[in-house]
């Protein structure tokens, strides 16, 4: 890993990360709840992940998760539900925190679309505690980090910047933030790539795919489209970590 750069894991590449605004229609979607749907061309070539242990599945070249236009905006489960929901196991019977897999990530995770859920409300109402869920795991970072004290480079720097982050979304809609409406994720799965062990200076592999995007519509009609930077995957899931550039 790079440690002389304040980002992620050591990613280098420079991003276009500014916030951009679309110009499609209202799709009449609530926040509250996802369906997966799939919008790749016919014949695009699939993902090759080179994976030590076994072949991945293909997936997708690209896939979008939409809100569910049948979901009651004012749906929300309790706290604790949400994230027993939004969360998978992380530790054994005997609270030993579970290893990586090398099982590839898929949008049409039940907990996946909760964590999607969860940063949705976030950014919709201003209120970032209950998307932090949707955060990659501090148990799972201390396996991947090849630092000293991880858990004050994920308090200090990336939950801090993710929460940051969230309300500078949450600002960018507007006054009109909390009637606006989530319409979905876009996922480029194609670009979803195996990052093997020491590829970045970490200590164990993960699946990461970059520049996802974030959909919502205002009241009066117009798009804001929102970057979400990079999902890294743990035991089969995507997790968020960066939304707005590599900090």
């Amino acid at each position: 890993m790079n440690l002389s750069r304040p980002c992620f894991f050591g990613l280098g590449a420079a991003l276009f990360v500014n916030v951009s605004v679309g110009c499609h229609e209202p799709s009449g979607a609530q926040p509250n709840s996802v369906a997966l749907t799939h919008s790749a061309a016919p014949g695009q070539p699939s993902v090759t992940t080179p994976m030590p242990a076994k072949e991945a599945t293909p997936a997708p070249p690209t896939s979008a998760i939409a809100a569910d236009a049948g979901a009651p905006s004012d749906a929300k489960p309790p706290p604790a539900l949400a994230e027993q929901e939004a969360v998978p196991p992380l530790v054994d019977d005997q609270g030993k925190p579970l290893a990586q897999s090398d099982e590839r990530p898929t949008l049409a995770s039940p907990s996946f679309q909760k964590r999607v859920e969860l940063v949705a409300r976030a950014i919709l109402s201003g209120d970032v505690e209950p998307a932090l869920p949707a955060f990659f795991p501090l148990l799972a970072y201390q396996q991947v980090k090849d630092v000293a004290k991880p858990e004050r480079d994920y308090k200090f720097r990336l939950l801090a910047n993710f929460k940051r982050d969230l309300l500078e979304y949450h600002h960018a809609l507007g006054a009109a933030a909390t009637d606006s409406k989530f319409d979905g994720i876009t996922v480029s799965e194609k670009d979803a790539k195996w990052m093997a062990p020491g590829s970045e200076g970490n200590k164990v592999g993960y699946f990461r795919v970059l520049r996802s995007r974030l959909r919502f519509t205002l009241p009066t009609g117009r798009s804001r489209d929102f970057e979400l930077t990079s999902l890294i995957s743990w035991r089969g899931e995507w997790y968020f970590v960066h939304l707005h550039g590599f900090k």
